[in-house]
C-alpha cells in the first residue's frame, strides 16, 4: 500500500469516508476530508478500503512510494 491523501479539487464534502473510517479520515470547518496525520498507510485496513470504494468523487488517493520513502507515483485506488 502507498501513502492516502484526499485530492482536495475532487472532494465535495459527502463525508463519507468520515463515515466509515473516522480513524483515519477528518473533516475541516468547511465540510472537506483529508487523511488524519499519522494515518496516511492505513489503505490496507477493510474499513478505509470500504470508504475508498464509497467515494462518489474518487477522490482518495494513493502514492506509491519507493523504498526510501520517496513519492515515486500517484496511483489512484478506484
Amino acid at each position: 500500500m502507498g501513502e492516502l491523501w484526499v485530492d482536495g479539487g475532487r472532494c465535495q464534502g459527502h463525508a463519507r469516508c468520515w463515515a466509515l473510517a473516522p480513524e483515519t479520515f477528518e473533516i475541516d470547518e468547511e465540510g472537506y476530508a483529508h487523511v488524519i496525520p499519522g494515518r496516511e498507510n492505513s489503505g490496507d485496513e477493510p474499513n478505509v478500503r470500504k470508504a475508498i470504494r464509497n467515494c462518489p468523487e474518487r477522490a482518495i488517493l494513493e502514492r506509491e512510494t519507493d523504498d526510501a520513502g520517496e513519492k515515486a507515483e500517484e496511483v489512484s485506488t478506484s
